[in-house]
């Protein structure tokens, strides 16, 4: 589901979060089955498919909203985060500056955000911001990708 979280406003909108005003990020939020996906893989799969070095910035998009970050719901989690950062920076020449903070609140994006990729393929931020996602995606993980 995306919505954004990690901000001071309650039930924020686009435009609100797309303002910096609330402190939100725009993110994504998803269960899963450790038994199926460890948490380890769902991280390795974080580092390996966006640039975690650019501060407040994915492809052209700049701004607090698009800040690289990780929301932990556990004390384990945290722990599991931070030693896969650590790990992750080997891969990169700059720091890393995701941030790796506890979840507070998650509120979810409005309808037209939701599924975007799916409904938008040929929308130019799918083209040239997450079309290169997947293509990392199926690239390293293609064991890993199930239908």
């Amino acid at each position: 589901m995306s919505g954004y979280t990690g901000g001071n406003k309650d039930n924020p909108s686009y435009a609100q979060v797309s303002s910096e005003k609330t402190g939100h990020a725009e993110a994504i939020q998803f269960s899963f089955d450790p038994s199926i996906i460890p948490y380890e893989k769902i991280l390795e799969v974080f580092w390996k498919t966006h640039d975690p070095t650019t501060m407040n910035q994915q492809g052209a998009d700049i701004g607090t909203q698009y800040r690289s970050v990780i929301f932990y719901h556990s004390e384990n989690q945290h722990k599991i985060a931070e030693a896969s950062k650590e790990q992750a920076q080997s891969m990169f020449d700059d720091p890393i500056v995701t941030e790796i903070v506890p979840f507070t609140n998650f509120f979810e994006a409005e309808a037209d955000h939701q599924e975007f990729y799916e409904k938008n393929p040929e929308y130019g931020y799918c083209k040239l911001v997450i079309d290169p996602k997947v293509e990392k995606l199926t690239k390293n993980f293609k064991e890993d990708i199930k239908e």
